[in-house]
């Protein structure tokens, strides 16, 4: 193996983490929700402009560490967008081709920042399809599937070294309240939830974590009964998060809560925050913000004070097509006016 490559590909990764300063903490607060504050942690002003930088800058430590990648070595990955957006990033910044197979269905926004990156779109009619082609084409190849779903939680050192859950602790410090009520997250891989968990329980925070998991999508129900067997009937609606099957990378027992959300829930409450800050953002991240505001009315009922955090996972501006379409959304989600009287 060539190891002045390798040593030089690690310095290149590590050189963009530290010209990349730590996504914001936005706060803000709610007249009918005395002594509640919210935070958003912002990370589409990532680099490739999603969570998913950090996903994988991980993975793609973790995968020259181990002698899995080389120079030269075609790049595969599963995914429905952002974190092909990310990888492509880094594929580019080491000069490794790289090919994200993912479903027909992917937003068009993200398969054209794909291909900016020099990356190579590989689209497959049914979702399930993403994981055994991307096998295929490593094999054909000689190239790494990266295999998100199955290394997300291992490649991520979860006890510190400035990963998301240090971040918003360490940000958090000057707060009204700096220990967190909840964190509030969806699942795509489960990586982030389990950073999140288990630095809550490495540090002894009495923080709690919930996982907001759209309507196709396994985790809810695997969380409850634990068969790692169960599968969807079809892919997630809500780009970025849910999956159809359980993922290796998914942690249930760091979890404290798991609250399925409807898809024009997840909709509506991405409209409501765009009202709230004067920009847009994705549909996973209205998934996190309708739980988090389910958390902050429990909190009024109770009459407790705190803070309640969650993540701006990517821009709207990647979804002008779909989720910001009221037409698209009609006729792929249905009707939310239901939900946004419900915010209201």
């Amino acid at each position: 193996m060539n190891t002045s490559w390798v040593r030089h590909a690690i310095n290149e990764i590590n050189a963009d983490f530290q010209r990349s300063a730590d996504t914001h903490l936005i706060r803000f607060r709610l007249a009918d929700y005395a002594g509640i504050d919210f935070y958003l942690k912002d990370e589409s002003t990532h680099p490739s402009g999603s969570l998913k930088h950090r996903l994988a800058r991980s993975l793609f430590l973790h995968g020259l560490v181990n002698g899995w990648i080389k120079q030269d070595t075609p790049i595969i990955e599963a995914s429905s967008g952002s974190t092909a957006v990310s990888e492509a990033y880094f594929a580019r910044l080491l000069n490794l081709p790289f090919i994200a197979v993912m479903p027909e269905t992917t937003a068009k926004r993200k398969i054209e920042q794909i291909r900016f990156y020099g990356g190579e779109c590989h689209f497959v009619r049914d979702p399930a399809q993403i994981y055994s082609e991307s096998l295929r084409l490593a094999n054909q190849l000689n190239g790494h599937f990266m295999d998100q779903f199955t290394y997300a939680e291992r490649a991520t050192d979860w006890r510190g070294n400035n990963n998301i859950a240090e971040s918003i602790f360490r940000q958090m410090a000057h707060e009204p309240h700096p220990v967190p009520h909840s964190l509030i997250m969806g699942a795509g891989t489960g990586g982030t939830s389990a950073t999140l968990g288990r630095y809550i329980r490495y540090q002894g925070y009495n923080t709690r974590l919930m996982v907001v998991d759209p309507e196709f999508s396994v985790f809810h129900d695997f969380w409850h009964q634990r068969n790692p067997a169960l599968c969807a009937e079809r892919g997630s609606r809500i780009e970025g998060i849910g999956r159809p099957r359980v993922e290796a990378s998914f942690m249930p027992d760091v979890i404290d809560e798991v609250m399925k959300v409807p898809d024009a829930a997840s909709i509506a409450a991405m409209l409501h925050l765009e009202n709230i800050l004067g920009r847009r953002p994705g549909a996973s991240t209205g998934t996190n913000f309708w739980g988090m505001m389910q958390v902050a009315q429990r909190m009024r009922e109770q009459g407790e004070q705190g803070s309640l955090v969650t993540l701006l996972c990517d821009s709207g501006e990647r979804y002008p097509d779909t989720y910001y379409d009221p037409a698209w959304v009609a006729q792929h989600i249905g009707d939310i006016s239901h939900w946004q009287q419900q915010l209201m």
